[in-house]
This record gives structure tokens, C-alpha cells and sequence, in this order.
């Protein structure tokens, strides 16, 4: 068999306030995906513990701290459904033990955690919803580096977080370290989704001539946050190959490497770059 991560997929999720019953949705999901060769699996943001107060999610982090049983729990699915999982964001906790990080997990077919990206940019913002505020970075630490992992002879992945988004510098970097598939866990908002966030991750495909994978929250938690959803899968072209609106489930698309590099070839937009930086 190829080597090569030939579906790429993601789960849109509603997540709630319970570790169980996420899990619980996340197999049943897993049970459902049409997996062709190998599979490669985004989570949305907060994929495992959503709709709560700020605090719980720290309070989860410590909880959990000891045994690591979140990532226990992700790496056994992997594992299990033989597949690769990008387990979107969980909260891990810091070595001071006051805040924690956004973190997004990447897990093996065997089960092995093969890589992990700290959350940059933290959303400190004034929304026009009903929650008027965010405060990311009262309990978030911000991560202090960039996430590219090599999945296997085809695929280098990139790493992101949903406010990352808005930062094309960071996804230039990934490009430039040999990105050819960037995901985007996200628990957008529903009034920012609503506004921007098919045209960034268009412009992201477009601008790195990469694969975007980006997996949302959506529809209203238990908290009465709303989010946006549009989960989607987009390609080096800017296509969207694959979406759905604010229902609970998933989509799959077949990444080709054939495609990527044709467009790469015919518009060689980073041998052109007069401003690029390769930053690590």
C-alpha cells in the first residue's frame, strides 16, 4: 500500500462541559469515516471540554495533569481506528502550574504522540455577541514555537489554532519549513466565522499553495457561546472540496500530491517571495 495520507478529515463538533461524552462522539464518528488507505483526522479546538467557565478548563488541566489521561484517551483512538489524529486543542497544564496551554496533540496509527503546538496568539478581543468579551491569556499561556511534523513520504503537516488564523506570517512559516497541509482547529465565533473565516482560509490555501483542514465548533453551548462551524477542507488552489454548515459530523476529501505540485510548478509563488523569511 502507498504510503501516503491519501483522505484527509474532519469532525465538527458541539462540544460539552464532559470529557466522556466528547469522547463518546468522537468514536462514533470514527466508527462512521469511509477510510481508503491511511486517514488523517482533525478535532476542533477545545475538541474534549467546551461550553464551560474559563476557569474549568484549567481546572481540567490540573485534574488530568498526573496521569495524562487526555492524551491517554486521544492516543488510544488513534491507535484503535488506525488512523493519524490531530486532536485539535486540549489543556495541558504549565510547569507553574497557574495557567495552561492550548495544545494541539498529533498522534500516530500506533498510538505514539509525534508531535504538539502551544497556541501563539491568544484571543484577548471585543466581539459584538453575546459575550462582549474574551480573555484568552487569564488562564492560557501562549505557546513560543511553530509545529511542522512529517507524517510520512507525502506529508509534512503544519500545526495551528483557530486566532492563528489571522496571522499569515505563521502560516508563511510553516510553508517555508515544508508545510504542505496546515490544519485549523477553531471555535470561531459565530459572528467573526460569519464575517471572515472561509475568506481566511481561502487566502491561506491560496497564498501558501497548501491543503487547509480546518475543523470548527458549532451552534450553541452549554455556556450560550455560539459558534460558527463551516468545517471544510480546502485545496492548494483555493477550492473548497469539502464542507458542512453547523450541523454535528464529518467530511473527507483525497489529498493528492500530484495536484500540489502541479500548482506549485505553474506559479512558483515562494521561489518568487521577495520578502520571505525563514523563520523558525
Amino acid at each position: 500500500m502507498d504510503n501516503a495520507v491519501t483522505t484527509l478529515s474532519v469532525i465538527q463538533m458541539r462540544s460539552l462541559p464532559d470529557v466522556e461524552k466528547n469522547l463518546t462522539f468522537i468514536e462514533e464518528q470514527l466508527s462512521c469515516l469511509s477510510i481508503k488507505g491511511e486517514n488523517l483526522v482533525l478535532l476542533p479546538e477545545c475538541c474534549l471540554f467546551f461550553g464551560g467557565k474559563d476557569a474549568d478548563q484549567l481546572a481540567l488541566a490540573k485534574a488530568t495533569h498526573v496521569e495524562n489521561n487526555l492524551i491517554k484517551q486521544l492516543a488510544s483512538l488513534a491507535k484503535k481506528y488506525k488512523i493519524t489524529l490531530v486532536a485539535g486543542s486540549i489543556p495541558l497544564l504549565t510547569e507553574q502550574g497557574d495557567k495552561f496551554t492550548n495544545s494541539c496533540c498529533v498522534f500516530s496509527a500506533t498510538g505514539e504522540q509525534i508531535a504538539r503546538y502551544d497556541k501563539l496568539h491568544l484571543f484577548d478581543v471585543a466581539v459584538d455577541d453575546n459575550e462582549k468579551s474574551y480573555l484568552e491569556s487569564r488562564y492560557t499561556a501562549a505557546g513560543k514555537s511553530t509545529a511542522v511534523v512529517q507524517i510520512n513520504d507525502h506529508i509534512n503537516l503544519g500545526l495551528s489554532i483557530c486566532y492563528d488564523l489571522r496571522f499569515p506570517e505563521l502560516f508563511r512559516s510553516l510553508a517555508s519549513q515544508g508545510a504542505n497541509v496546515i490544519t485549523v482547529p477553531s471555535a470561531f465565533t459565530k459572528v467573526t466565522g460569519e464575517a471572515h473565516w472561509q475568506a481566511l482560509l481561502q487566502s491561506r490555501a491560496i497564498e501558501n499553495q497548501v491543503y487547509i483542514v480546518a475543523a470548527g465548533q458549532a451552534g450553541q453551548h452549554a455556556n450560550g457561546r455560539e459558534t460558527w462551524g463551516h468545517s471544510m477542507i480546502i485545496s492548494p488552489w483555493g477550492e473548497i472540496i469539502s464542507s458542512m454548515a453547523q450541523e454535528r459530523g464529518s467530511v473527507s476529501a483525497t489529498f493528492s500530491l500530484e495536484q500540489l505540485q502541479k500548482i506549485r510548478k505553474s506559479m512558483p509563488v515562494e521561489a518568487h517571495n521577495q520578502f520571505i523569511t525563514k523563520l523558525k
